[in-house]
């Protein structure tokens, strides 16, 4: 799915408009239908139910939600914000349609003096600024939003939280605090940064049917990964296939006191369906590796002409003996490399062997681990413009993890991630992670497809794992316990 700008977003409803021959209010009325359609199973009939408006066309949306759910028997309460001198035109016609077909007038808050008092069960419409806000919020609508954060109601904000904004960072100023967001036809850039959590709240994007030309048209850089996008890619596996259809793959990790990154990552290896592992790693660690997995295979000599995809990193280590086999990777390897943990802190204390790195080699940090690589950033807007730029500038695959990963590529390109829960957050996610993409690289998935694939698999099998022992409970190894699970849900088994 496509993640849009707001003037692109803008271009897709005049694009809408111009080519369906439509009025603007119409598409208006169409996205807050959707938010209608979302409220209402969700209701009670006892819901105290409050919009707050501005004068833009959100207000103009939170009105046709307010009218449609009187038409369903409800009283909703209506009250709006602004300088009505300066009133969209839609929002004008919204103001009369709500007035004349409810019988209600909305309340004008201009002081603090009118802003409502709470009970209990009031459930927050927020409309008050759209997703073309460009400054911060101030006055009464800042106090207002105040007020309403303090409030022990369910917020639900109409496509985008006021006083956030789009597109860049937000101002430290008044922003409300959404349980829900319902967000029309696609999500925007904000909702993907950390420190914008607090804002979005559970992210819903409503289909308005923009017109579908114009979306398949439409150039963007930046891309959220869904279902729809992973289908396509999982390969299909033919009846006459065999073990070495499915490649072999060389992980070279663990050290001493970290077998057990090495048996994590060799797990999810073969759980994501590699053909051959062999698995590099120091003497005293065979016999627990091959205890614990013994489907994997040991590799005693530095030679990789036999393998179809390397992963180095995962409980490796950082003494000289760690370094050499690093550097020997970069220097020698002529098949896909993912690079992890100790791995990529040996590159950070050698940044000059970046510019060696076999093109689109995957590289798997943590935000830690990108700012000991790249450099430190003050929003995550700037470190999303870094992670682009390293990308491109060095002709690698970088695998940003955190809610959201944010998978760079070297054309400019980042996906984040829809799949995956606070409960990965857990000693060995990240070696699964690596597990699984050496093993779509050696069953000859594109680089690009592997970290994708990857990262979305195992969000989905943490998922999956999440639902069943809840995330609190969740470890490592039962995310590799899933993978199959989620990719059954993929295939739609």
């Amino acid at each position: 799915m496509k993640i849009l700008s707001i003037d692109k977003v803008r271009q897709a409803d005049q694009y809408t408009i111009e080519h369906e021959l439509i009025r603007s209010i119409d598409l208006m009325e169409r996205a807050a239908g959707q938010v209608f359609e979302w409220l209402l199973p969700r209701l009670k009939a006892d819901n105290k139910v409050l919009f707050f408006c501005g004068t833009g066309n959100n207000g103009g949306d939170g009105l046709v939600v307010a009218r449609l759910l009187y038409e369903k028997g409800f009283e909703p309460k209506v009250y709006m914000v602004g300088n009505l001198d300066k009133m969209s035109l839609d929002c004008q016609d919204e103001v009369y349609l709500f007035q004349s077909r409810t019988g209600i007038t909305p309340t004008l808050i201009q002081s603090a003096e009118d802003f409502p008092i709470f009970t209990q069960g009031e459930i927050i419409i927020d409309a008050l600024f759209g997703s073309g806000l460009n400054r911060a919020v101030t006055g009464v609508a800042g106090e207002l939003i105040e007020h309403l954060n303090r409030q022990q109601a369910i917020r639900i904000s109409i496509d985008i939280a006021s006083g956030l904004f789009a597109d860049s960072p937000s101002p430290n100023a008044a922003i409300f605090r959404p349980d829900y967001t319902l967000t029309f036809q696609v999500p925007k850039l904000a909702f993907m940064m950390p420190e914008n959590d607090p804002y979005v709240g559970q992210l819903e994007i409503l289909d308005i049917q923009l017109h579908p030309q114009f979306l398949l048209e439409v150039e963007t850089n930046n891309f959220l990964v869904d279902k729809e996008m992973i289908q396509p890619m999982i390969h299909h596996r033919p009846k006459y296939s065999h073990k070495g259809t499915y490649g072999h793959a060389l992980l070279v990790a663990g050290s001493e006191g970290k077998t057990g990154a090495a048996i994590l990552g060799a797990k999810s290896c073969l759980r994501t369906g590699v053909g051959l592992l062999s698995v590099l790693l120091p003497k005293a660690a065979w016999n627990p590796l091959m205890a614990a997995v013994p489907e994997a295979m040991i590799h005693t000599d530095d030679k990789l002409d036999k393998f179809n995809a390397i992963g180095v990193g995962p409980g490796l280590g950082m003494d000289d003996d760690a370094q050499r086999l690093v550097r020997h990777l970069i220097q020698d390897a002529q098949v896909p490399l993912v690079m992890d943990a100790d791995a990529l802190n040996i590159l950070s204390e050698n940044p000059t062997w970046l510019s060696f790195l076999p093109s689109k080699t995957i590289l798997t940090p943590h935000p830690k681990e990108f700012e000991r690589l790249f450099g430190k950033t003050s929003t995550s807007f700037e470190r999303l413009e870094l992670l682009r730029d390293m990308a491109f500038g060095y002709g690698i695959i970088i695998v940003l993890k955190g809610a959201n990963t944010a998978v760079a590529m070297p054309n400019g390109a980042v996906f984040f991630n829809s799949t995956g829960n606070p409960g990965m957050a857990t000693a060995g996610s990240g070696d699964v992670l690596t597990g699984i993409i050496l093993s779509l690289l050696a069953q000859r998935y594109t680089p690009e497809e592997a970290a994708v694939l990857g990262v979305y698999l195992h969000g989905l099998a943490g998922d999956i794992a999440a639902s069943n022992l809840s995330q609190e409970a969740l470890i490592a190894s039962d995310i590799t316990e899933n993978i199959g699970k989620a990719f059954s849900s993929l295939r739609g088994a």
